[in-house]
């Protein structure tokens, strides 16, 4: 049998808690041995509560750490690129939360840090492993509704909800379109099987005031295959719940996610062929994580087989399109 892999979390922060720190506590092959984060405290609690031996507040002694064979790092968005780039050079797998980098060419060095010191480095594009997506994906990947023809996609959440680091720009990389666009560009993306990004068009809605990010934005994206995307998002609804949709049209049939429904074309009518089963258990949200997290095990096991995320390359193309399109207000063509 292979011995567990020994992870460390770096930042302690909400998803560290909710979803990390939960799950991997309780997941076969992962052993938790270390916690990182500036504020002692807060990481000495969180240690103890879920079993792990170790705290640091640097980085720095993480590396040195000799028990470690992963780590994942949770910390905002802006410390992702040298928090990873340290780790790789220590010789340690790393899982990092979305984005890897602010830019498209931070990415391009991570993986090719990466590549020469044969690490394997994940981004924890979470959607992917959920349960309806993946049923979704097995549809579209056996040509059952024939040709993906446009996505429909967006997220609103309720006005004054985001703070903190996430107002400010050179720390999050931007607004509402960085924070919940870009899951759903790496979700329509990848269930499109990544088609090349040809023409992109944005506009943002940024708040009078000190904030230097956007509120809210709209994104069309038309790739070289024909397949035409539009993402809507923001994060200053003013509305009862929260939303999130994803639509798929295809030229025999469309799909929508949460709840997974997928309409077919047969014989010259739409028939409902969505697939049943037992209720889930868990949130999509949680299920998600805990099927991503074993995934990455088992990749590091040697169990699976793994891909370098070459892929968030191109969303972060289409994302700086966006904002150059939105600030020239014309279309961009890549």
């Amino acid at each position: 049998m292979h011995p567990p892999v020994r992870i460390a979390v770096v930042g302690a922060g909400a998803i560290a808690q909710v979803a990390h720190l939960s799950v991997l506590a309780k997941l076969r092959g992962a052993q938790l041995v270390a916690l990182c984060d500036n504020d002692r405290a807060k990481a000495r609690a969180l240690a103890d509560r879920f079993g792990v031996p170790d705290v640091f507040t640097d980085i720095d002694d993480l590396i040195d750490y000799d028990d470690l064979d992963a780590a994942i790092v949770a910390t905002p968005n802006h410390l992702h690129e040298p928090h990873v780039l340290q780790l790789l050079a220590a010789g340690v797998d790393v899982l990092c939360e979305r984005p890897l980098s602010l830019t498209a060419k931070g990415v391009e060095r991570i993986l090719t840090a990466a590549s020469r010191g044969n690490r394997k480095v994940f981004v924890a594009n979470n959607h992917r492993f959920r349960s309806d997506v993946q049923a979704l994906a097995g549809f579209f990947s056996g040509g059952e509704l024939g040709k993906l023809t446009g996505v429909r996609t967006g997220s609103y959440h309720p006005r004054g909800k985001i703070e903190g680091w996430r107002l400010r720009r050179q720390e999050a990389g931007g607004g509402a379109l960085f924070e919940q666009g870009f899951p759903l560009i790496d979700l329509a993306m990848w269930m499109a099987d990544f088609p090349a990004p040809q023409r992109v068009w944005a506009h943002v809605d940024r708040p009078r005031g000190a904030n230097s990010v956007e509120e809210s934005a709209i994104l069309c994206v038309e790739c070289a295959n024909g397949v035409a995307f539009t993402f809507d998002v923001s994060w200053a609804y003013v509305g009862e719940d929260e939303r999130w949709w994803f639509e798929a049209l295809c030229s025999r049939g469309s799909a929508r996610l949460a709840p997974l429904r997928v309409v077919k074309e047969l014989n010259g009518k739409a028939v409902d062929v969505s697939p049943t089963g037992a209720a889930a258990r868990e949130s999509a949200f949680i299920q998600s994580y805990r099927a991503e997290l074993a995934h990455w095990i088992s990749v590091l096991r040697g169990e699976a087989e793994y891909e370098a995320p070459t892929d968030q390359v191109i969303v972060h193309r289409i994302l700086e399109a966006a904002y150059k399109s939105a600030e020239e207000g014309k279309e961009v063509r890549l």
